[in-house]
């Protein structure tokens, strides 16, 4: 008893000296951890965009993971607060209001589409929440004056439109078909591809919409085939898109060639359509084509990390929607260890980011851009058997 007491009686005076000492030394006591950084995100898990949200979400769980494990932001956890629009607008314009009034995020990253993103930008704005758009349609960030709180990493369709019209051109092809799906997103390039032809030369001689549940193009494609077009635009994402490979092929249009939205961007739509594939063109994100890279190119380091840790984890291969949720995720990541989880400072850092290498280009945005990318980002390639392959012209 009396050798447990000759020790007891110094060994209770070393631990309030010890918590003195940290305290003295301004370090931070064993067990205390600091507050974790939110980070909201609302992304089409499930429902018809699906293959563009679930993606985006394995995306950012993995760069939360690796974020932790290398010690959080300037000490603080990443903590992801995500919620399923299950494509819905609806739901996805409660979701937002969710994550700014009971959450209160400091930044939100998503939605997964356009139209989806376009129902929430008044949310975001009347929140005074920073929200980085992971959809394509130029009108998310335009007009500037009511979208100062909005930023996207999807290339505009406008970047898009122009990046196949410059391969148009310099192939001689002046007389264009059209066939868009009714939703936001097939309006919003549908728009565009009107509005730029002319800078083109180009004519539109056919210009065909379906509804998003068809089962059937061929009606469309055999009233643009009357017209005799030299190619054939297709814009909209989900199974139309492989609908309208499948038809065209079907019906011998091979000699008349197929462009698609950069909403074909995903290796499983090679493999849905098959064979009839092969030939198809498109502007995509580098982020698709990584391997396919000269070294020179500044994103290839970032986007080869990022493929090989994505398909390692998830067994899958890499596409433009989950590149989205990496930059997305990234530009928001940067904010907060830049500046902290105030809203409207984020808001002024992501403004005023430049040279931000990501997966879609390298982001310079500015007061009056709040998208920062342009067509020079984009690569065009074409399906070369059963993948892609780099279009030079």
């Amino acid at each position: 008893m009396k050798r447990w007491k000759h020790w007891i009686g110094p060994a209770l005076l070393i631990v309030p000296l010890s918590w003195a000492m940290m305290i003295f030394l301004g370090t931070s006591a064993p067990c205390e951890a600091k507050e974790p950084y939110k980070v909201g995100a609302v992304f089409s898990i499930t429902g018809g965009g699906s293959f563009l949200g679930d993606p985006e979400k394995k995306t950012v769980e993995m760069i939360r993971d690796e974020i932790n494990r290398a010690g959080g932001i300037n000490g603080h956890p990443l903590e992801l607060v995500i919620y399923d629009d299950e494509s819905d607008s609806t739901k996805c314009n409660l979701a937002v209001k969710k994550l700014i009034k009971k959450d209160k995020v400091p930044v939100i990253i998503g939605p997964s589409t356009s139209g989806e993103s376009l129902a929430v930008v008044g949310v975001a704005e009347e929140g005074r929440v920073p929200l980085i758009s992971c959809a394509a349609s130029y009108k998310i960030v335009t007009p500037i004056e009511s979208r100062k709180w909005v930023f996207k990493v999807a290339g505009s369709d406008s970047h898009v439109v122009g990046k196949l019209y410059d391969h148009m051109k310099a192939k001689g092809i002046t007389k264009v078909a059209l066939m868009t799906a009714s939703t936001g997103f097939g309006a919003s390039g549908r728009e565009e591809l009107l509005r730029i032809a002319p800078d083109y030369g180009i004519t539109i001689v056919a210009d065909e919409r379906y509804g998003p549940q068809d089962t059937d193009l061929s009606p469309q494609l055999t009233k643009i085939r009357g017209t005799q077009p030299q190619a054939v635009v297709n814009w909209s994402t989900g199974p139309t898109q492989i609908l309208a490979v499948k038809n065209w092929r079907d019906l011998g249009m091979e000699s008349i060639p197929l462009y698609q939205s950069h909403g074909f961007g995903n290796r499983k739509n090679i493999e849905l359509a098959g064979k009839a594939s092969e030939g198809v063109l498109l502007a995509l994100a580098r982020v698709n084509v990584g391997p396919l890279l000269p070294d020179t190119r500044p994103q290839k380091k970032v986007i080869m990390e990022y493929t090989k840790a994505y398909e390692e984890r998830y067994k899958e291969p890499v596409s433009s929607f989950g590149g989205h949720g990496w930059d997305s995720l990234h530009l928001a990541v940067a904010a907060l260890k830049a500046v902290g989880p105030d809203p409207a400072k984020i808001r002024d850092f992501l403004e005023n980011t430049q040279g931000f290498v990501g997966m879609h280009g390298i982001f310079n945005f500015t007061p009056q851009d709040h998208c920062g990318l342009s067509k020079d980002d984009l690569e065009m390639v074409v399906v070369k058997n059963g993948d892609w392959a780099l279009v030079e012209f």
